[in-house]
């Protein structure tokens, strides 16, 4: 590609050099950098691209993309100033591969809880209304129906763009994907074109990244106000900061809610374990999801779904045939009557609403025994809150290990039992740091009618210690020690 077809719609403060040469490859990797490339030098949270240039001089690179000019360049390298790099990075990632975001409609999803659930259902909704379609998601990645690991939840520019170009190159003409508040905040979304926006709701989570709330809850503000005037922008006005996300946008506004007045309003009619009865502006849908909090993600569903084009008692028809997400309230059943409900709730909030979802149709039938941990390395404000909740709505409740990472699982926990701050929750609680063992205490404790939670990794299928990542799937460790209970 010529470089002058890569700079295009990049806003730029100055350029050094020739623009008509041929550019091989676009990078922000100084390690794969080689001759003929276009490097762009991103400050990122622990490295700084600029600080690597003076290495690639000899690389015989075509251009660099920077902040600000560095000293001796090449003179046959061609000098890009631009006011931010990341920024940037996705008009440029954009370009090089063609503009795919704008040749197929792509939903972005973005909040605490809910992205994996509601991108995805999004993606199948697309593929059972006859169309191709692609996902990137924290789960899997699709382009159709090849699935692609995936090894963050929303990917850098270059990867996304990669990924979209695959889909339009495989005749997709829909898209979904995750919008983290790290990748909103570090604009790798930037260049992207999307047909719509969804907001599912916002609780404390990546504050070891972000700080205040605030910073994190404006991460999530700036996808909205980054959104086309054509596109659409879906919130749930139940959540108190609903409204707020959307103040500023361009695009279309549209609301859901399960408890006031919206344009795609949801209703839990009845619920049970496998499966609920909801009422959607009136039309009554039998799903194969359990919970309030999943009521929310398939309103948000349905709203998407209706914005986008499709017609109503088609998308009804499509929704009844969905199926929940692995590791997102998968449920496990033993020959003694025990479920196990496989969870990826990693957050004091998430950790309630599946509680609540399991107590409700559980009511006083049966035993809740809670398996929970924290991740290493992360949040450490939020371990004793998500002990107290799991405490409060579990009549069991084992604390373990979840991926310790460089931290002293032991010390984790510690951190978790601050918050059993009665003699209540710490006389129904107990500390097993392997989390093998932790779940095999609770099925061990469990009877007939009960009901073990297995929060906090869901679809994840390793545990990462000391930097290691050891292959650990609660969904294959469950499954065995029910069949080895027989």
């Amino acid at each position: 590609m010529k470089l002058e077809k890569l700079l295009e719609g990049l806003e730029v403060i100055s350029i050094q050099g020739r623009i008509d040469k041929e550019v091989t490859s676009l990078t922000a990797d100084s390690r794969k950098a080689d001759e003929g490339a276009t490097f762009v030098a991103v400050r990122g949270v622990t490295v700084d691209g600029h600080s690597f240039i003076p290495t690639l001089a000899d690389r015989n690179l075509s251009a660099i993309v920077v902040e600000e000019v560095p000293q001796d360049i090449p003179a046959e390298v061609t000098v890009v100033v631009v006011a931010n790099t990341a920024v940037a990075l996705g008009q440029l990632a954009s370009n090089w591969y063609g503009n795919p975001s704008s040749k197929l409609r792509l939903v972005g999803v973005t909040g605490t809880n809910g992205k994996t659930t509601t991108a995805t259902l999004i993606y199948e909704m697309a593929r059972l209304m006859g169309y191709k379609a692609g996902l990137l998601s924290t789960v899997v990645n699709y382009v159709d129906t090849e699935a692609i690991h995936a090894s963050q939840t929303t990917p850098d520019a270059l990867t996304i763009n990669s990924l979209l170009a695959r889909m339009v190159d495989a005749g997709c003409q829909y898209a979904a994907m995750e919008v983290s508040s790290h990748a909103a905040d570090q604009h790798r979304i930037a260049g992207l074109t999307f047909a719509g926006g969804v907001f599912t709701n916002l609780t404390r989570d990546h504050l070891d990244y972000h700080k205040t709330v605030m910073n994190y809850l404006n991460a999530k503000k700036s996808f909205f106000d980054g959104l086309p005037a054509e596109a659409f922008a879906l919130t749930n006005i139940d959540d108190k900061v609903g409204e707020v996300m959307v103040q500023n946008t361009r695009a279309r506004r549209l609301t859901y809610s399960l408890r006031s007045m919206a344009d795609f309003r949801g209703k839990i009619i009845e619920t049970r374990l496998d499966g609920t009865l909801l009422s959607l502006n009136d039309k009554e849908v039998e799903v194969r999801f359990t919970g309030r909090f999943n009521a929310y993600n398939l309103t948000a569903v349905y709203g998407a779904s209706v914005s986008l084009g499709w017609p109503v008692e088609n998308v009804l028809v499509a929704m009844s045939r969905l199926v929940p997400v692995a590791g997102r309230f998968q449920a496990f059943h033993s020959p003694k009557g025990v479920t196990a409900i496989v969870d990826y709730a990693h957050t004091p909030d998430a950790v309630v609403n599946v509680l609540t979802a399991i107590r409700e149709v559980v009511g006083n039938n049966g035993r809740i025994i809670t398996v929970v941990g924290a991740g290493g390395n992360r949040d450490k404000g939020k371990r004793p809150i998500m002990a107290r909740e799991a405490a409060n709505l579990s009549d069991m409740v084992i604390l373990t290990s979840d991926n310790p990472r460089f931290e002293n699982p032991a010390d984790i926990l510690h951190d978790m039992e601050a918050g059993l701050d009665t003699d209540v929750l710490r006389a129904n609680a107990v500390s097993i740091i392997d989390r093998r063992e932790a779940i095999g205490h609770a099925v061990g404790i469990a009877a007939k009618g009960d009901v073990i939670l297995i929060a906090g990794k869901g679809h994840e299928d390793y545990q990462e210690i000391r930097g290691v990542k050891h292959h650990f799937d609660d969904a294959e460790i469950v499954t065995e020690i029910f069949a080895a209970t027989v």
